[in-house]
């Protein structure tokens, strides 16, 4: 079982963007190890953008952000296809092989980055599939596969290496409440029983906040709030406090900046 006091991941003052727009702007924050983080955050706010700079898809334009004390900026192709084969992802809506079944979504990790004969493949598909709930399902084909299923099929695929980290790319859009709630649980049930950690970027609320051990809430670079699903909720932050209750108007505002009402619509035609 991992230590649950160390640190997986360290963000130190962590700043990226796109030209002229900054993203992330200074922002530091660890995630503990065996326990689940979430990051949440009004969109566009770079919570998907941590995911890609913990991936080493994209570099930090200043900061350090370490990988169990590696720093993934520094990685050259080989060490980062190494550190890539510990963590495991969940893309929004599963994104599943449609050419593939879905034993051989799940064995495609395993005979991609390993030699194992296809028999102990065969046992590691059973094995995860069986995890999700899902073992009979493993001769259909992706457009066969409800919404829910496809996501615990992708689940399964993501877990198919024994990651030491699983993120999770917005997880319950789309899902009806049952399906919802099944994968919340078996976000928060794999990660306990495997012993891994896990990152979930999620607008759902209800269900990130009820299996989270630590919520970050990004808004305009920076971190907002950080703690526990109940320090956030009870954060006094006006922004904080707009995101977790759904307020329609706050510092982001309903309506978008322009002309005053009276120069739209008060002078002469």
């Amino acid at each position: 079982m991992p230590d649950p006091d160390s640190v997986l991941v360290d963000c130190r003052d962590l700043s990226f963007g796109y030209g002229e727009r900054r993203i992330l702007d200074g922002v530091s924050f660890t995630v503990p190890q065996g326990k689940v983080t979430a990051l949440m955050g009004a969109s566009g706010g770079g919570k998907t953008t941590v995911l890609r700079l913990i991936g080493g898809q994209v570099r930090p334009q200043a900061g350090s952000l370490t990988f169990e004390g590696q720093e993934v900026a520094t990685l050259d192709q080989a060490g980062l296809y190494a550190l890539r084969r510990r963590m495991g992802m969940l893309f929004q809506f599963g994104a599943l092989f449609t050419d593939m079944s879905v034993y051989d979504n799940v064995a495609f990790p395993l005979r991609e980055h390993t030699q194992l004969p296809e028999a102990l493949v065969r046992d590691i598909v059973l094995m995860k599939l069986d995890a999700v709930g899902l073992r009979g399902a493993r001769d259909l084909m992706p457009r066969d596969l409800s919404g829910g299923m496809a996501r615990r099929v992708a689940l399964a695929r993501a877990i198919a290496l024994d990651p030491d980290l699983v993120m999770y790319d917005e997880p319950f859009a789309g899902l009806d409440p049952i399906s919802l709630g099944t994968a919340a649980q078996l976000i928060r049930r794999l990660n306990d029983a495997l012993g891994i950690t896990s990152i979930i970027v999620s607008h759902d609320l209800e269900e990130t906040f009820r299996i989270a051990d630590q919520v970050i809430v990004l808004a305009n670079g920076r971190i907002a709030a950080q703690g526990t699903p109940q320090d956030v909720m009870q954060s006094d932050d006006p922004l904080v406090s707009q995101f977790v209750h759904a307020r329609p108007d706050g510092p982001v505002r309903f309506h978008y900046p322009g002309p005053g009402v009276e120069q739209d619509f008060g002078g002469e035609r």
